[in-house]
């Protein structure tokens, strides 16, 4: 990379389903959050290479019985960010709820509580259009055939102008059965351009397939198909699912994911410019590119979404989620610096994945050691703090008081089909109940556990190798628990945590 160009991905970690749309000099993103909570993440970048993270646009999952515990497959999909009469919106679906809309006079809020604007089963992927034109507006989503038995189609509805319903019950507009080798089409993003109506929309899967584009001079159809983008002989496995965007000058790029594993879904930025016959021609004709010349806009210094994080106050950063939606109490606001989280007790304590009072954020997409010091505040016999990479598969390292009053570091994992942990290294006093840990991640996710109690860095157990969730890239995350009984159970805290390239 020079000066000049950039290299993808420009967003190396998991920021799933991505959608993009520029106001003005600016341009924003927001990406898929499943069942974390905050959700909805919003980024803010000028030149479409760096981004910061600015905030989130849910504060809660609703209806927030059904998100007490986590649901890593449920949630947030695939949002879709527009700005429309002044206000930003963002439609999504929950797959087991329907169609769900916020919005917002600027970027940062405030923003509205979900309306639900269609309820129902497997409604995914939605995305509005404001016809400017005509003043009419339109709304076209997917379906998760998990839960609605149908998918490789897309369903399009007038929508009433303010976004709060949709006018009819919808028409199947492209049925991706009818379209010989294609299939689980998803993702629509829809557009006016040149007086068409373009769909852009993936299709063959997120590891395997392509990016497809769609257009007809009329909403409802009947449109005709052309694969825009795909893997050809380069190493982005299934260029999927994106938004297009123009800037001021009329440059046309267009940002997608892909799936790595563990790392979840990266962003790529592709350049996007319309053919002689009309059509868009996407990456390096139709292939995506690793290098490339940068936007034509203001040159911006370099910059990614934060991951370390001193916790003034007590408050953690916006990089930050629970797996769940979270309780008051969990984190306690302080006059110094350091994370300082309540034991929370809870019969699961054996198993990360069931808990809703894990802290976490994305796992970074290249080789990186994070490191945290931890101090465990608490008397509880079986009270335990720790840093873990978790997925279906998870692994920790921390400190845990036993019967003997002392704090002793543990590391412990369990696989994909174990139902709890189990020991992955040896107990180790820990003077003081004060610990440095580290964890190194290196290529293909494969991870090592470290620990100094003030002796230097030791090794613990052999490596980890990090697994993705259903949908989700695997996570970093910090934790305080203890076992299920009544009262205050103590605390822990966390300083200093940093996330260092390898």
């Amino acid at each position: 990379m020079t000066a000049e160009t950039y290299t993808n991905p420009v967003l190396d970690a998991d920021w799933s389903d991505p959608d993009v749309v520029r106001v003005g000099d600016d341009f924003y993103l927001t990406a898929s959050s499943f069942g974390r909570a905050p959700g909805l993440p919003l980024l803010h970048s000028r030149d479409l290479v760096n981004w910061t993270l600015v905030g989130h646009a849910l504060e809660r999952l609703e209806p927030a019985g059904e998100f007490t515990g986590p649901r890593h497959d449920c949630g947030v999909w695939a949002p879709s960010l527009r700005h429309h009469d002044d206000r930003f919106w963002i439609f999504w679906g929950d797959p087991d709820q329907g169609i769900f809309q916020v919005n917002a006079p600027e970027i940062r809020g405030p923003w509205t509580r979900p309306h639900l604007v269609k309820a129902g089963k497997g409604l995914i992927d939605p995305c509005p259009l404001w016809d400017d034109d005509t003043g009419e507006a339109y709304l076209v989503h997917a379906w998760a055939k998990s839960r609605s038995g149908v998918k490789n189609r897309l369903t399009g509805h007038r929508m009433h102008p303010d976004g709060t319903e949709l006018l009819d019950d919808g028409k199947v507009i492209v049925d991706g059965d009818r379209i010989p080798g294609w299939f689980t089409l998803e993702g629509p993003k829809l557009y006016r351009h040149d007086g068409w109506f373009w769909i852009l929309a993936p299709a063959g899967g997120v590891e395997t397939g392509w990016q497809g584009a769609f257009r007809s001079r009329g909403f409802f159809g009947p449109y005709e198909e052309r694969i825009v983008l795909e893997q050809k002989d380069t190493d982005v496995n299934g260029p999927h699912q994106g938004g297009w965007v123009r800037t001021p000058s009329g440059e046309d790029w267009f940002l997608h994911f892909q799936q790595r594993g563990a790392y979840g879904r990266v962003v790529h930025l592709q350049p996007m410019r319309w053919g002689t016959d009309g059509w868009p021609v996407l990456g390096a004709d139709g292939a995506p590119v690793a290098v490339h010349r940068r936007p034509g806009l203001p040159p911006q210094p370099p910059a990614a979404p934060a991951t370390d994080d001193d916790f003034p106050g007590g408050r953690f950063g916006r990089q930050w989620s629970w797996t769940a939606n979270p309780h008051a109490g969990w984190a306690t606001q302080h006059s110094g610096d350091g994370l300082k989280l309540a034991c929370v007790r809870s019969a699961d304590a054996h198993d990360l994945r069931r808990l809703p009072s894990v802290l976490t954020q994305r796992l970074p997409g290249t080789p990186s050691a994070v490191e945290v010091e931890l101090r465990l505040d608490s008397r509880e016999p079986g009270a335990r703090a720790g840093l873990t990479v978790l997925g279906d598969a998870f692994g920790w390292i921390g400190l845990q008081r036993g019967t003997d009053g002392a704090a002793h570091v543990v590391h412990r994992f369990a696989e994909a089909v174990a139902e709890r942990e189990r020991d992955a290294g040896h107990a180790t006093f820990a003077p003081e109940g004060r610990v440095r840990l580290r964890i190194e991640i290196g290529a293909g996710a494969r991870c090592r556990f470290l620990y100094d109690v003030g002796d230097g860095p030791r090794a613990s157990g052999p490596v980890f190798a990090a697994t993705p969730w259903r949908w989700v890239g695997a996570l970093l995350g910090l934790f305080a628990l203890a076992p299920a009984g009544q009262g205050h159970a103590g605390a822990a805290t966390f300083t200093q945590f940093r996330i260092s390239a390898l």
